[in-house]
């Protein structure tokens, strides 16, 4: 089934309700690879109910696939890879939360028959009880099989510009070789990224990892260094998806610090390739 632009750019998805504890908290940091040394007293706070601390790039998983305006896109999820990832933090994410969740199309753009098309979406979240607003996270997606529907080329978000001098901070995170079962207990259990027969059918020699893994990984470097441990210093964090991370690679993020903005980007350490790119993590004043 083809894209049928005019339709789903009315598309919307409001009122949607999710919930998450202090386990999915601690779940969602030991997928990204908090704790690796079970002795690390920094890395504690974030995978121990004792003093508990939220990663921000959780709300990338929170009330993971409730109310996908994407499920009727038409595009082929076997095709589909993470394009953009952009979140505003309103406030500091709790360890525990009831959110409702509005979601709407802002842009669908046609790359070209061979090229793909990009799929870009925003969730808005806001506290049930409360009302108050938690956060804002613009998304898009890259469907590499769904290009020639017709759509807008121009007008997709332009990315981040990375500074021309060496980086400030470079900070190096392994992955497990079973990082991508671990990380889909978070909600994404796409077999793309567990089954070798579903990643071959989709073009790629084995599974390969969740890419918004990878960019919490991302967060996970920034959060270690930069902000020395404090999640509540980002209120900000963009990236660009450009290449796939196999399980048991390292990542290796590069910072540069300006001010209230940290833009970076990560590498695979072992094939020597960016992974993630135009980075902007936008710290509080």
């Amino acid at each position: 089934m083809a894209i049928n632009y005019d339709e789903l750019m009315q598309a919307t998805s409001t009122g949607n309700e999710a919930s998450y504890g202090d386990r999915d908290t601690m779940l969602y940091a030991l997928g990204i690879g908090f704790m690796r040394d079970p002795m690390n007293a920094n890395e504690l706070p974030f995978v121990y109910e004792n003093g508990l601390k939220t990663v921000p790039t959780m709300a990338s998983v929170i009330g993971w696939g409730g109310g996908n305006i994407m499920a009727r896109s038409g595009i082929n999820y076997l095709m589909v890879v993470d394009g953009e990832r952009r979140i505003t933090l309103h406030k500091q994410l709790p360890i525990a939360a009831k959110v409702v969740i509005d979601q709407r199309v802002l842009g669908v753009f046609d790359k070209g028959k061979d090229k793909g098309a990009v799929l870009v979406t925003e969730s808005v979240a806001r506290d049930k009880t409360s009302g108050e607003k938690l956060y804002t996270m613009v998304g898009s997606t890259f469907a590499r099989g769904d290009g020639g529907f017709g759509g807008p080329k121009d007008g997709a978000p332009e990315p981040h510009v990375l500074p021309a001098r060496a980086p400030d901070v470079v900070h190096e995170a392994d992955t497990r070789p079973d990082q991508a079962f671990l990380y889909a207990m978070s909600g994404d259990r796409n077999p793309l990224h567990r089954d070798p027969n579903v990643a071959k059918m989709a073009g790629f020699p084995r599974p390969i990892l969740h890419g918004l893994c990878t960019y919490g990984t991302a967060c996970r470097s920034v959060i270690s260094t930069v902000c020395k441990y404090d999640p509540a210093k980002i209120t900000g964090f963009d990236v660009r998806f450009s290449a796939p991370v196999f399980p048991g690679e390292t990542i290796v993020t590069e910072m540069w610090v300006d001010g209230n903005v940290v833009s970076y980007r990560s590498k695979s350490k072992e094939r020597d390739i960016v992974v993630l790119n135009n980075g902007k993590c936008t710290l509080a004043s």
